[in-house]
């Protein structure tokens, strides 16, 4: 059963890329592809996290700096176990350009879940301005679709990455660390950061 719902995701796969690249505005989301890759990978949003946090000393701000550092560490943990033990292979991309990648499994899209976990954190958890929420819908979906259309993934790999961001965000409801215990982390972390630290100028 198991083996033929995957025969199925790879046609479905198949015949979406091949119809989106015939619809403007999705083949037009494909040129764009590698920017909204670079725009959620997992490196690029844990180190400019952890510049955020040295870079902007504000109070207001401690509880999320902390939380969504421990959120996305949890997201990069949990989506190498799952892909380790899965061990599902990437498609084969009609255009060899596009082979290339951090590595070799596809389920479930890392991608994926750390834009659903994101989005789920600051539209739920912490809200930010609902001016904000379609931006930020945009780029989620935006993201998940450009994974099959760069034949990074299939449709399956991107449905269970968006499963794995909602029980993620829904994980950080439980765990949500209180502003004064996150002012103690960063405390802890790094004197210098916060006012009244033995080097605080």
């Amino acid at each position: 059963m198991l083996q033929r719902i995957l025969r199925y995701d790879v046609q479905v796969t198949k015949t979406f890329v091949d119809l989106a690249l015939k619809t403007s505005a999705l083949r037009s989301l494909r040129n764009h592809a590698k920017f909204l890759e670079v725009s959620c990978h997992g490196i690029v949003w844990l180190a400019g996290w952890l510049s955020f946090i040295w870079f902007f000393n504000n109070k207001d701000l401690y509880q999320i700096q902390v939380n969504m550092l421990i959120a996305l560490i949890l997201d990069i943990v949990v989506i190498a176990v799952i892909k380790a033990f899965v061990r599902r292979r990437r498609p084969i991309p009609m255009n060899k350009l596009m082979a290339v990648g951090p590595d070799k499994y596809s389920f479930p899209s890392g991608h994926t879940s750390r834009a659903v976990m994101v989005a789920f954190i600051l539209m739920y958890i912490d809200p930010v301005s609902i001016i904000f929420f379609p931006p930020l819908l945009a780029w989620t979906t935006a993201v998940a679709i450009s994974r099959v259309l760069m034949e990074r993934h299939y449709i399956l790999d991107v449905l269970g990455g968006a499963g794995i961001g909602i029980l993620e965000g829904l994980v950080m409801c439980l765990i949500w660390l209180s502003q004064g215990t996150s002012t103690s982390i960063l405390s802890t972390l790094s004197d210098e950061k916060l006012d009244g630290g033995e080097y605080h100028v």
